[in-house]
């Protein structure tokens, strides 16, 4: 199932023992094609895995993909776009949510584009406690690899026009300010 543009859906984020790890009650598609979904929101209620919400306080543009491990955040704040990318299983989209499965390992990437490796020790442990196969840890390795070489050539979603743009089109279609 792929989204249509406007859609407004909802995002579930699972850990590999397929476990729900996090709802986003709502969120826009502000693009959409073959390989990607492209969603935005602004103070959007995300609920935790036991129970607690809260809600975002920035707006943001998110890009998941069919083909790839990892899903790219573009954070806009007074003082640039940030990136938070999580190392991701591909989406999958039904009647319910679009869904994946996160792998702890994040790369955070600043308005000037460098970029640092987060929660390697949380990756080192769930890859152990939930005994990630090998095939999927050379995935997940190779796809953060993958991830740094997109920042470092600005390919992709590591665009902050592109990110403003997008932005602006969730904010006019659906009177956002």
């Amino acid at each position: 199932m792929t989204p249509n543009l406007w859609d407004d859906i909802v995002v579930h984020s699972y850990k590999h023992n397929a476990r729900l790890h996090r709802i986003w009650a709502h969120a826009t598609v502000v693009h959409t094609n073959d390989t990607s979904v492209v969603i935005a929101n602004y103070r959007t209620k995300v609920i935790e895995s036991n129970g607690r919400f809260w809600y975002t306080r920035e707006p943001s543009v998110t890009w998941f993909f069919k083909n790839r491990w990892f899903n790219v955040i573009g954070i806009i704040r007074e003082t640039g776009i940030f990136y938070y990318c999580n190392i991701a299983s591909p989406y999958v989209m039904d009647e319910e949510a679009l869904k994946y499965i996160d792998y702890d390992l994040d790369l955070k990437v600043f308005p000037d584009m460098s970029y640092k490796v987060l929660d390697r020790n949380e990756y080192n442990r769930h890859k152990n406690k939930m005994d990630y196969p090998p095939q999927l840890k050379r995935i997940l390795e190779k796809e953060l690899d993958a991830l740094k070489q997109m920042v470092e050539n600005r390919e992709g979603p590591f665009n902050h026009e592109n990110v403003r743009q997008l932005y602006a089109a969730y904010q006019k279609n659906t009177k956002q300010s």
